[in-house]
């Protein structure tokens, strides 16, 4: 079945977000000027701060806003925060990290349109001389058994974002309640959080990427990984716009679709700090990435 272009999408309202043809248009020289097929409307776009602290939003919506000819305008939260600006039509469309909460994000019919992006995983950090002995532990489990053990101090988001979820998640699957003078909450993003750790010489889980993106700053070490256990998936989900008629859908579809064609995901599997990937594309097959052009590659 062939691919739908993003104007296809936008003129039709297609579902289709796999769309490949981003580039067809040639891109308005001014984002700014009503030009382009968004007229002149921004897009409001919620999502994780993992996706704002490294960059990968520098490099991912400049084409699409010339494309689109208006600005998409970021809210970097944690993903509950960004769910909650979806649920009262705050956002037009979000991209976030916490796979259960989305799940009942959509079974509430507050969004629409749910499709994966990208991946990487989560990893413990903490001081290089390992306090707790977590360089050693069979499961993420262990790794916060250790921890509470030990009484070394952790830092927590504690933000409801989707590295905060899958936090708990681990806490329940270890049978332990945290609480005490070690465990601490930083209520803030993840970069923030770090710089906490660092200072407090804690413990903590991160988002690879985030981590990459700072590691030149600090002194934590990475100590215990497990991609498979710690996977870290991130989707794109459009605000349902039969509970929110005043959501730019229109525009929250053809940047799903931007994010999810061939140029996007392209753009996100070639995005690297100090040689190293941050995000892994999930939409479309590597090979299909191959020849895609951004708009700025247009005849």
């Amino acid at each position: 079945m062939r691919r739908r272009t993003v104007a296809t999408v936008v003129l039709a309202l297609s579902v289709s977000l796999a769309a490949s043809g981003l580039g067809c248009r040639p891109a308005p020289e001014d984002a700014s000027a009503p030009s382009g097929p968004g007229q002149g409307r921004p897009i409001r776009l919620a999502t994780t701060t993992s996706t704002d602290n490294t960059g990968l939003l520098d490099r991912l919506l400049p084409p699409f806003e010339r494309w689109w000819g208006a600005p998409v305008h970021v809210v970097a939260v944690g993903t509950g925060r960004a769910l909650q600006l979806g649920r009262n039509g705050d956002a037009d469309v979000l991209l976030v990290h916490a796979p259960e909460a989305e799940e009942a994000f959509m079974a509430e019919g507050a969004g629409v349109n749910r499709r994966s992006v990208m991946f990487n995983d989560f990893l413990f950090v903490g001081p290089k001389e390992d306090p707790a002995g977590v360089a050693g532990a069979g499961s993420p489990a262990d790794v916060l058994a250790r921890i509470a053990r030990a009484q070394a101090p952790f830092v927590s988001r504690g933000d409801d974002s989707g590295t905060h979820k899958m936090e708990l998640s681990l806490w329940k699957k270890a049978n332990i309640a945290p609480a005490g003078s070690w465990y601490l909450e930083a209520g803030q993003g993840m970069g923030a959080t770090l710089l906490v750790a660092e200072e407090k010489r804690a413990y903590g889980l991160t988002d690879r990427a985030t981590f990459l993106a700072m590691r030149d700053r600090l002194a934590l070490a990475p100590l215990y990984e497990n991609p498979e256990a710690l996977a870290n998936l991130y989707s794109i989900i459009a605000v349902n716009p039969a509970v929110h008629p005043g959501a730019n859908y229109l525009g929250a579809m053809a940047l799903a679709a931007w994010v999810t064609s061939p140029a996007g995901q392209r753009i996100i599997a070639d995005f690297r700090i100090g040689g190293e990937t941050l995000f892994r594309p999930l939409a479309v097959p590597p090979a299909e990435t191959a020849g895609a052009r951004t708009p700025e590659a247009a005849p």
